[in-house]
């Protein structure tokens, strides 16, 4: 130890004064640092003779890997589960369409360069997700951060990063078997679900009790021993359980980001997150050999334009089908054609365990290094290819775009069926998997020990009863919670249609609780008649003590909910303590028209003025949905309404619109950018389609809807296709028109099933 402790503290200093260097000249440049370490790394490394080189690889190979473990566990703190849930379909459908076509043609793209199975699957793995650094810093410099289709942007980032992971997963499996074989494939998928559920389950029951426990004794210092040691634990225990440190460190990050102490952690372990991920960057950069570069140029420029050219239409693909607009999936499509940091872990992990070329890394370096420098100039480039395709695209295609883009953007009404089908899928799941777990527990663990102390028969006797004991109200669950007698009773008496499913959805919960017990009767005994006979006995049993096991179940789901909902509890509280109402938070919902928040300056000229004199609808085309003074907020303004200084208003209106106000206002006076609302919303924007018996010849025109829905009518889509916006009260609407409406989601939805709208 005492021989390579010198040489590992001259390597580290050797690697942070280089990477120091490049940090400087890369922030003084403007371009992302990943690339200034990875040069670094160039630089110190084997291949680049005219600066000292690290004499210690193996120690900085080490060092690195700790770099990976908090780069992932960084990301599992900003992620949530919950986060995930509320990235809404389009960005989900987006995101998946892109990575399955990526994949595939990644893949076949590197078996006609000639390259093996685990190089071309490497090759897809590491083109499967976009660069958040790149794009985020392209999305500030060119001032888009704002515009609609930014958000959509995000959410495909955060769903591009947990399928990343997951495939990290199946790469590393596949790794080890060296095998294709489907069955093998869903099993590893199986255990994988299997794990993540379990360790989610756990964790949200365990850790937050701990840490509320622990509280008064948790500074910053105390915090950061602690959070570490939690990741590096399950990192330890996703080793042991057959897969990667990887997915270990992102589990833990992602449990601990349901905690209040989420934000604080990521702050504590900030400095200590980049410098291990520093020492990975450059270890990275240590790999790149020029001569391999040069030598694979033609791959380089072949997957260059895969990564361009192909995550382009893929993504756009994905965003049309999704239901976004031409326009918006363009300029998706256009930001995402780059590959981020994680393309370097993914080739990474392939070198790591022995199962791809050298030459992957210097591709994935290569590609990296241009599509970063492509990526500002695509962005750019995206509004005059949308307005390209406009002119040239049949207008019949632009039509359908058009049409199947508003038909998918309307709110979509959580009814029953609904929420019991999400309610009957999570209980199922979750349920089944810790029956499995406990099972699996007593019988690898407690059974062994029973045989210590007992006959072996004896011993699988009290290994089964206790595996039903402590199961019990888990499998009580799986039949016996679910809608009350009330609900089903509505749903039955509903329609005829509804009872078929009822009956269904029950005898698959009876069938799965019949097979749970055979497992865990099975994992003991092999006599087959008394485990038939034991699977008749048990339901009944359960059944009889069914209000017991209730209200034990009850007692762990409560805790478990209270802890998973504990952060965002605590930020309500916090909000009500500074009497922030509720309507501060606002919704995009659809098209290239959205909701923008700006702070009106301290030096205006219409203080006092109310909104009809002002006349900003017709003089920028735009709406206010509402306006935030201290802590009153005034939802969907009237006319006679004023403006104060300091004054939050919500704008409706399209990029162009809300872009024409705030050079209005900037000509005023600088003004300050309000952050980011939070996703949970009042006050939202959608399209509803005109039925016969609300059009012109039953009398009802736009001041009918605005009266009746409490809301603002911003625009008229005719049948024929014509737009009117900011229509006047009495302007007629006829059967087969679009409204386009923004007002408070309640009274919207309200207002939608009165008159059953679609």
């Amino acid at each position: 130890m005492e021989g390579h402790l010198p040489k590992l503290i001259i390597d580290l200093a050797l690697i942070l004064c280089t990477g120091a260097i490049t940090t400087l000249i890369f922030k003084r440049i403007n371009q992302p640092l990943v690339l200034g370490y990875i040069i670094a790394g160039f630089l110190v490394g084997p291949y680049f003779q005219y600066l000292p080189n690290v004499t210690d690889p193996e120690n900085v190979e080490i060092l690195a890997k700790i770099g990976v473990i908090f780069l992932l566990f960084s990301l599992g703190l900003e992620f949530s589960f919950k986060k995930l849930l509320k990235v809404g379909g389009a960005a989900s459908i987006t995101a998946l369409v892109e990575i399955v076509f990526i994949l595939m043609v990644g893949y076949f793209v590197g078996t006609a360069m000639g390259w093996g199975k685990m190089d071309s699957l490497f090759l897809g793995g590491l083109l499967a997700s976009s660069s958040t650094t790149i794009i985020i810093r392209a999305f500030e410099e060119l001032g888009l951060k704002r515009k609609k289709f930014a958000n959509v942007v995000f959410g495909i980032l955060i769903v591009e990063d947990i399928v990343v992971i997951l495939l990290m997963v199946m790469l590393s499996t596949l790794a080890v078997s060296q095998q294709f074989d489907g069955t093998e494939m869903l099993s590893s998928f199986v255990n994988l679900l299997f794990f993540l559920v379990l360790w989610f389950v756990a964790g949200i029951f365990l850790i937050p009790s701990l840490l509320r426990n622990v509280k008064k004794h948790l500074d910053d210092e105390a915090l950061l021993i602690l959070s570490i040691g939690l990741c590096f634990g399950m990192v330890y225990i996703a080793d042991l359980a057959g897969f990667s440190i990887e997915l270990g460190a992102f589990v833990m990050g992602s449990i601990l980001a349901e905690t209040v102490f989420a934000e604080k952690i990521n702050t504590t372990i900030a400095s200590v997150k980049n410098l291990f991920a520093t020492i990975f960057f450059i270890s990275i950069g240590m790999m790149i050999n020029p001569s391999s570069m040069y030598e694979y140029k033609g791959a380089i420029f072949i997957v260059t334009l895969l990564t361009i050219f192909g995550k382009l239409l893929f993504t756009d693909l994905g965003a049309l089908i999704s239901g976004q607009p031409l326009k918006q999936s363009v300029q998706v499509g256009m930001s995402m054609a780059q590959i981020g940091e994680f393309a370097f872990i993914v080739a990474g992990l392939g070198l790591t365990l022995g199962v791809t070329s050298d030459f992957l890394f210097p591709v994935a370096v290569g590609v990296s290094a241009v599509t970063t420098f492509t990526t500002p100039y695509l962005i750019k480039l995206s509004e005059p290819t949308y307005n390209y395709l406009e002119k040239h695209l049949p207008k019949n295609i632009l039509l359908a775009i058009s049409k199947y883009s508003s038909d998918t953007q309307h709110i979509q009404d959580e009814g029953s069926w609904k929420k019991n089908l999400q309610k009957t899928f999570f209980t199922i799941i979750i349920n089944v998997v810790l029956i499995i777990a406990i099972t699996l527990s007593i019988k690898y663990y407690i059974l062994l020990y029973l045989y210590d102390y007992t006959k072996p028969n004896v011993a699988h006797i009290i290994a089964f009863v206790l595996s039903l004991l402590i199961s019990s109200p888990f499998l009580w669950a799986i039949l016996g919670d679910r809608p009350s007698n009330k609900e089903l009773y509505k749903l039955w008496n509903q329609s005829t249609y509804n009872r078929g499913p009822i009956l269904i959805i029950t005898i698959i919960r009876s069938i799965i609780l019949i097979v749970l017990i055979l497992f865990i009767y099975n994992q003991f005994f092999s006599n087959v008649l008394i485990g038939i006979i034991l699977t008749i006995l048990l339901p009944v049993i359960i059944y009889t003590v069914s209000p017991g096991l209730r209200n034990y179940y009850k007692t762990f789901t409560s805790h478990f909910i209270f802890n998973l909902n504990e952060r965002e509890n605590q930020e309500q509280e916090r909000l009500k303590q500074e009497k922030i109402d509720n309507t501060n938070h606002y919704q995009h919902t659809w098209d290239n028209t959205h909701i923008s928040e700006i702070t009106l300056p301290k030096h205006i000229d219409f203080v006092g003025k109310t909104l009809e004199t002002l006349n900003w609808r017709k003089r920028f085309n735009i709406n206010i949905a509402y306006i935030k003074r201290g802590d009153h907020t005034i939802a969907i303004p009237k006319s006679n309404d004023v403006l104060f200084s300091n004054d939050i208003i919500g704008i409706i209106g399209t990029d162009e619109q809300i872009q024409g106000f705030e050079n209005y206002i900037n000509s005023i006076e600088q003004i300050i950018q309000a952050e980011t609302p939070s996703t949970e919303l009042n006050v939202i924007i959608d399209k509803i389609s005109v039925p016969t018996d609300l059009a012109a010849e039953n009398c009802k025109n736009v001041g009918w809807i605005k009266d009746n829905a409490n809301g603002l009518v911003v625009a008229i889509e005719r049948k024929d296709g014509d737009m009117i916006y900011n229509p006047d009260r009495n302007i007629p609407i006829y059967t087969g028109d679009y409204i386009t409406i923004v007002a408070d989601k309640n009274n919207l939805k309200e207002f939608i099933q009165k008159n059953q709208l679609n």
